[in-house]
């Protein structure tokens, strides 16, 4: 069992989609083991995106992510960060496939509702920024053994 990081984005939020993208990481067979809703303030969300600093895009990034509430959530499963990768569809939603979170409802690539961990080094760095060890809930769901 492995985890990744997945922030639903303020406009997931001001969209009402975060319980459709929830849905759709559940339906897939994956566990959120932990979960919160947060205001980011300029100083996290520059810790967040760290590793686009000095890129043009940078200062928008951070922007948009403290523009409204985010939900922050563990997600855990087998091979949980590609899995979650495809889910989502490519950054650019009007480049992503029908039938990805990003596919079938976003059409940018700013606004994309939702972020996710692309690598164990990406986790082990985003992780701690919002939850603790403690965070995380460890259960066992009933259908884990079938997925």
């Amino acid at each position: 069992m492995s985890r990744t990081l997945v922030i639903l984005k303020p406009d997931a939020i001001q969209r009402n989609m975060a319980g459709r993208i929830i849905s759709r990481i559940e339906d897939k067979g994956l566990k959120i083991s932990a979960m919160k809703m947060v205001y980011l303030d300029k100083r996290t969300a520059e810790r967040l995106y760290e590793v686009h600093k000095g890129k043009p895009f940078y200062q928008s990034l951070v922007d948009y992510i403290t523009s409204g509430p985010i939900i922050a959530m563990v997600v855990e499963g087998r091979d949980v960060i590609n899995v979650i990768r495809k889910l989502m569809g490519k950054t650019n939603g009007a480049e992503a496939e029908p039938g990805t979170i990003r596919g079938d409802f976003s059409t940018g690539i700013e606004k994309n509702l939702i972020h996710a961990s692309d690598s164990d080094e990406s986790l082990r760095r985003e992780l701690p920024i919002f939850f603790s060890e403690e965070d995380i809930i460890k259960y066992n769901k009933a259908d884990e053994s079938w997925l």
